[in-house]
């Protein structure tokens, strides 16, 4: 893809300054850069680069005071880092393939009803009773289950799993190994010391724009829905148990698990490998740091929580700070106490 720097700074509604006729047809790192390189700086650590890359394009902060020596056009931008990401999904369009009609050897039951521009890719079974709409591309070695819908130009990748009635909305993307639907982790105790399971007979749903990455499991409910709601994104490695709800345009880093009927509200982010249990809520906008272990509802909006069990940010850093001083008291105290004993004696 050959794009100019005018051309770029209308898409960004950029500033140039330099040559608004430089070409570039490359998106690559800042330190890897030639004259037919795009580039963009949004980590202060990097703005060092911008003096001597010799890359044709590099789009920066609107505030970067620095100049380049080697005649790189700069695209001054309000924030360089949602500039690149729109950047990003322009090249990718051009590079992305355009899959359509179904290869062989698949499985598609005579029920299932997919629309003539999808795509389904070799070794794949559709189950009965399928929808797959307009646009819809399903990657080699998938499995769909009976009666689930697959609403228009969402992506399910190589090696996903869809177990019966899920549904899903429009443009979703569906990362490699995802386990969608699969059994609720419910089980009764027993007098004998075993357990019964609990048959999961609900269901899982998918709003619209939403992402899903490798190896992330959501189970179906036990009554009524699993819901992933509109826009949210859930990293890598993410465990979501049945009845969970996850609010609109939420994200999920890596290795987290949200446990039964706990249900986040919208803009909440939370960080990796952070834990909660079950039947709690987590009120909108709510921020909960790496490796936090939520034990109790939240029930104030914008809240910041860290630690294990989590409690609020600044709290938790205070104490943190006062822990560290109980080596120091400790010998304080035993000062006094040698000072008390001898003023007795």
């Amino acid at each position: 893809m050959r794009v100019t720097a005018q051309e770029l700074a209308i898409l960004l509604d950029a500033k140039i300054e330099g040559n608004p006729k430089a070409v570039v047809n490359k998106l690559v790192k800042i330190e890897e850069a030639d004259k037919d390189s795009l580039c963009f700086i949004a980590n202060p650590k990097y703005e060092h680069y911008a003096e001597t890359t010799h890359a044709g394009v590099l789009v920066v902060a609107e505030n970067l005071l620095l100049k380049n020596k080697n005649g790189t056009t700069f695209l001054r931008v309000k924030d360089p880092y949602n500039s690149f990401a729109i950047l990003l999904e322009k090249f990718s369009a051009e590079t992305n393939d355009d899959k359509k009609g179904i290869e062989q050897p698949s499985f598609i039951h005579e029920t299932a009803k997919i629309h003539p521009s999808a795509y389904i890719g070799a070794f794949s079974y559709i189950g009965s009773n399928v929808m797959g709409g307009e646009g819809v591309k399903v990657y080699p070695n998938c499995y769909i289950g009976d009666s689930v819908a697959i609403e228009k130009n969402s992506t399910i990748s190589a090696g996903v799993k869809i177990h019966r009635d899920s549904l899903l909305g429009e443009r979703c993307i569906i990362h490699s190994g995802v386990v969608i639907g699969s059994d609720g982790f419910g089980f009764a105790p027993q007098k004998d010391g075993s357990f019964l399971k609990v048959p999961q007979t609900g269901n899982v749903k998918i709003g619209n724009d939403v992402e899903i990455g490798a190896n992330t499991v959501i189970d179906r409910a036990t009554l009524g829905s699993t819901w992933i709601k509109d826009g949210a994104k859930l990293d890598n490695l993410v465990q979501i148990a049945h009845n969970v709800e996850v609010g609109s345009h939420s994200i999920i880093a890596a290795q987290a698990g949200v446990s039964g009927s706990t249900k986040l509200g919208k803009h909440v982010m939370v960080g990796g490998q952070a834990g909660f249990v079950g039947h709690i809520q987590i009120a909108d906008g709510v921020k909960i740091n790496a490796q936090s272990g939520v034990s109790k509802s939240i029930e104030n909006q914008g809240a910041s929580i860290s630690g294990s069990p989590a409690e609020p940010f600044r709290q938790h850093y205070k104490n943190i700070a006062h822990t560290r001083k109980i080596g120091e008291l400790i010998d304080r105290i035993e000062k006094l106490e040698k000072a008390l004993s001898k003023n007795k004696e």
